[in-house]
């Protein structure tokens, strides 16, 4: 049996939307079979999460996330800036959000968290032989709180339904050989 091209090819790229962290588009796109359709794209330039390992534990943060109302508990992470190599962002989002540098980054692999929308690639990471500021490097409009964790904790809470946050629950699946 011959297998169909799936490839859909943008016709006409229609934004709807320019923000400060995402664009919204409405494109309309040619279908295999030659038929149109509509396409809702987010563009998101990525962002990266960290699990900064120190023996046996981790730092996860807890933040507030508006979108759910309530507080999450999730690994260090942020945004890339434009044209900002993942490893860079890496290492200024662990110095900002638990004020730690780090002697090595192991990369975990990429993720699409929603491949149905959106165009965001989050790049994961391990960050060993942890050294710490004095304080933490927070955004203007960005508050979390720090918590030191065993791993197999912190890996349990993902399986129990109990950390729900796709980046932390990946990165806490993939890591266990930092682990064991």
């Amino acid at each position: 049996m011959d297998k169909m091209k799936l490839e859909e090819k943008t016709v006409k790229a229609n934004y709807v939307y320019n923000g400060r962290v995402i664009n919204v588009r409405n494109d309309d796109v040619l279908l295999p079979n030659g038929n149109m359709a509509k396409r809702e794209i987010v563009e998101h330039r990525g962002g990266v999460g960290i699990i900064p390992v120190d023996g046996e534990y981790i730092y996860l943060i807890n933040q507030y996330r508006y979108a759910f109302k309530k507080e999450l508990i999730e690994i260090p992470a942020g945004k890339r800036e434009l044209d900002e190599k993942p490893i860079e962002t890496a290492k200024r989002e662990l110095y900002e959000e638990i004020g730690a540098t780090a002697k090595e980054f192991i990369f975990l692999g990429e993720f699409y968290p929603t491949v149905g929308y959106c165009e965001e690639i989050i790049y994961l990471f391990v960050a060993k032989g942890l050294k710490f500021t004095n304080r933490l490097h927070l955004d203007p409009d960005e508050f979390l709180n720090v918590e030191k964790m065993e791993y197999k904790k912190a890996r349990q809470m993902a399986l129990n339904n109990e950390i729900k946050d796709a980046k932390t629950v990946i990165a806490l699946l993939k890591c266990g050989e930092y682990f064991d």
